[in-house]
């Protein structure tokens, strides 16, 4: 199974052009389409973890995540269709007032590539907007909640209440972003919180799984 470590190596180095083709021999070896993704997820969080300790930067990021979404793309006709769906539809924007992006693009892509069905809302989201996507969206399970400056905390946690008061239910809300900490987030009733895009995706996975267990049960 050399072809799955080459895998994992060449997404830390961000080789989008030599993924596909490793995706695909790994896959002609018996690998499991699972498997991979397991391996590629997990490259993502060290690639994660090294952006959060300052060892890399927003370009190598987004060429690591790049190099994902292209071996994604060559696994998701291999992927059993259920486990592809079963963590739903993940809602996300970047708060009101907010106009950054990337942090919020890179999020996407992994969780995209983790198997939620992404809607993506864009900058200068209102709680109003979250809340419709909501309804207008099947089997929603997580809303992710984006913001990079410290005047728009504000707005991050209105969104939260908001949506805690409008009686909708079966999704978990994610927070992220330069300002937020742990400790904001369980102070404004986040589900969650992820510092990088890499723990995002693990993050996302455990509470979606978490709350499809309990609500099975």
């Amino acid at each position: 199974m050399s072809k799955i470590a080459d895998i994992k190596t060449n997404i830390e180095k961000g080789k989008a052009k030599l993924v596909p083709d490793l995706v695909q021999e790994a896959l002609n070896e018996g690998g499991s389409a699972e498997d991979i993704l397991q391996v590629m997820v997990d490259s993502m969080g060290i690639v994660g973890d090294r952006f959060s300790a300052g060892e890399i930067f927003v370009p190598e990021m987004l060429m690591a995540a790049k190099a994902m979404s292209k071996g994604v793309e060559v696994l998701k006709p291999h992927l059993v269709s259920d486990s592809a769906s079963s963590l739903g539809t993940c809602i996300i924007g970047t708060v009101e007032g907010d106009l950054h992006d990337i942090g919020k693009n890179l999020v996407k892509m992994m969780l995209e590539s983790a198997g939620f069905n992404m809607v993506d809302l864009g900058v200068d989201v209102s709680a109003a907007k979250f809340i419709a996507a909501v309804k207008e969206n099947e089997n929603v399970t997580l809303v992710a909640c984006s913001g990079l400056l410290t005047t728009t905390m504000t707005a991050m946690k209105k969104t939260i209440q908001e949506l805690k008061a409008s009686g909708l239910t079966g999704f978990k809300v994610i927070v992220g972003g330069a300002p937020v900490t742990q400790e904001y987030a369980d102070e404004i009733g986040a589900d969650g919180f992820a510092p990088d895009a890499g723990s995002a995706a693990v993050k996302a996975q455990a509470l979606v799984s978490a709350s499809h267990t309990s609500s099975n049960s």
